[in-house]
């Protein structure tokens, strides 16, 4: 069974409560629930972690080292600026798909940027939850 961490970065713990026009109205709470369910029924062993702090993030990837087969991540505002995670990710060399809720490229500039992207071997973006599930079927297939 293949062990995923999957990492939700800076202000994913408000979903359902922030710019719901965008990322709608189901919760963060909601969005575990589906990671879980979608992981059960892939048969992959899933780990969930949030923080709004990039070096807890950091610290996460670091962790990870052995003893996971691929980290999804979704790092937030922190995709469009952080060297640091880009460098943990790089460090602990696990394989890595990005995921974003919206749609980055029909957003602001900014946020065609993606320091996670120069790692990630995969981006989904824009499908909301189900970017997750997506993620877990790219490794569950991966050989």
């Amino acid at each position: 069974m293949k062990r995923l961490l999957v990492i939700n970065g800076v202000n994913l713990n408000m979903l359902g409560i922030r710019e719901k026009e965008l990322y709608g109205e189901k919760s963060f709470l909601e969005l575990e629930k589906y990671i879980r369910e979608s992981a059960k029924e892939l048969g992959v062993k899933v780990v969930l972690k949030q923080s709004n702090h990039e070096g807890k993030i950091v610290d996460l990837i670091q962790k990870a080292y052995g003893k996971f087969d691929g980290i999804i991540i979704n790092a937030g505002a922190y995709t469009h600026t952080s060297i640091a995670i880009l460098d943990a990710l790089k460090a602990v060399a696990i394989p890595t798909v990005e995921v974003h809720i919206t749609d980055l490229n029909a957003r602001e500039e900014f946020r065609k940027v993606s320091y996670i992207g120069l790692y990630a071997e995969f981006c989904i973006a824009g499908k909301g939850f189900e970017g997750y599930r997506a993620a877990m079927e790219y490794f569950v297939n991966k050989k």
